[in-house]
């Protein structure tokens, strides 16, 4: 009886290599084991804290911290180093993710608790005229608001939008864009009562000290808005792929048809994002239209002519000096806060809904 070599080596190597790949594969946790050491680290700490007193901050990172630690020695001893790193880091940023979302969860359950008791008819179609106490609403200060947003973004974006475009497409490194540039930086972090005191100031110069008038309120939350919607409308050119206008330059096309064409189409998304950034930085803003645009309890839609009434003005003054009884002026004042917050989202609903239609199709 012969013996083949060649089948007792092929028998040897599968031998080898199939024991060099049972030592390259490690046990792992099984799926309900990380779901257990959670509970059981909420039932410990619950435990300890409910007999030396209990806390719900001290609960919740305890728990946390407990589990963390916990996981990572589990892991360690049937994973190995690296996958028990793994899921520590997994732990931390999970954690710092939920820990970000409870101050926006928490304004969000508050304003919508506390404004939802006069978010009815009443408030969106009546005004402030002659209403003493209970009734009224915010129908002048949602006019006003939506005018004189509206107004800014019609002199921001514009200006906004082209000057990005210079700094991008024609600035370069010239003396001017860099000062257009420092200039907007400095315009970016200048507080909102400034810009209010600045359109108070020129405005004065025409009309005397006494103005109020809600085109200058525009005109202070313009001074805010311009500066956002350049820095994000020039990043966002800025991402555009060089080989796209290389390509249309190679075409014979304008520069200026190539920026109409394909630069600003290709970035759409992302300048449509930002100008709803810029628009909700400014549509929250008090002390500027406190100053400039002042305080009425009627109807104003004339934004040349008199007083206007605007949402953040409105919840401020019903929040700061309620009348009596103070119930009503404090229910109207998160009810406006709330319609505010609901217009903001809104506002998002419409930046994507533009982004999606002109975004460029890839198909």
């Amino acid at each position: 009886m012969t013996i083949d070599t060649e089948t007792v080596q092929r028998e040897r190597l599968k031998s080898r290599s199939g024991a060099e790949s049972t030592s390259l594969v490690r046990a792992e946790l099984p799926r309900w084991a990380p779901w257990a050491v959670f509970a059981g680290s909420l039932v410990l700490v619950g435990g300890l804290l409910a007999i030396t007193g209990f806390s719900i901050g001290l609960f919740v990172v305890g728990s946390v911290v407990l589990y963390a630690v916990v996981t990572y020695a589990l892991s360690r001893v049937v994973e190995g180093g690296r996958k028990a790193t793994d899921r520590l880091v997994t732990i931390v940023v999970t954690s710092a993710f939920a820990v970000a979302l409870i101050p926006l969860i928490s304004v969000l359950v508050t304003v919508i608790g506390n404004g939802i008791a006069r978010f009815d008819a009443e408030f969106f179609s009546s005004s402030m005229r002659g209403v003493v106490g209970e009734g009224g609403g915010a129908y002048h200060a949602i006019m006003g608001t939506l005018i004189i947003t509206g107004l800014a973004a019609v002199m921001s974006i514009p200006i906004g939008l082209l000057t990005a475009v210079y700094l991008v497409e024609y600035g370069g490194r010239t003396r001017l864009s860099k000062a257009i540039t420092f200039f907007v930086d400095v315009m970016t972090g200048i507080p909102s009562i400034v810009a209010g005191l600045f359109a108070f100031a020129l405005f004065a110069l025409f009309f005397g000290p006494g103005v109020r008038m809600g085109f200058a309120g525009a005109v202070a939350l313009s001074v805010l808005m311009i500066p956002v919607v350049v820095r994000a409308t020039e990043e966002m050119l800025k991402i555009v792929p060089n080989e796209l206008r290389e390509a249309a330059y190679a075409l014979g096309t304008p520069k200026w048809r190539t920026i109409v064409k394909i630069v600003i189409p290709t970035s759409i998304a992302g300048i449509a994002s930002g100008v709803t950034l810029a628009v909700a930085r400014v549509i929250g803003e008090t002390a500027p239209l406190l100053i400039i645009a002042g305080l009425t309890t009627s109807v104003n839609l004339n934004p040349f002519d008199g007083r206007m009434a605007t949402l953040p003005v409105f919840s401020y003054t019903s929040y700061a000096a309620p009348g009596v009884p103070r119930d009503p002026y404090i229910d109207r004042a998160w009810a406006a806060a709330l319609v505010l917050i609901i217009i903001v989202l809104l506002l998002n609903l419409v930046a994507r809904l533009i982004a999606r239609l002109f975004a460029p199709k890839t198909r």
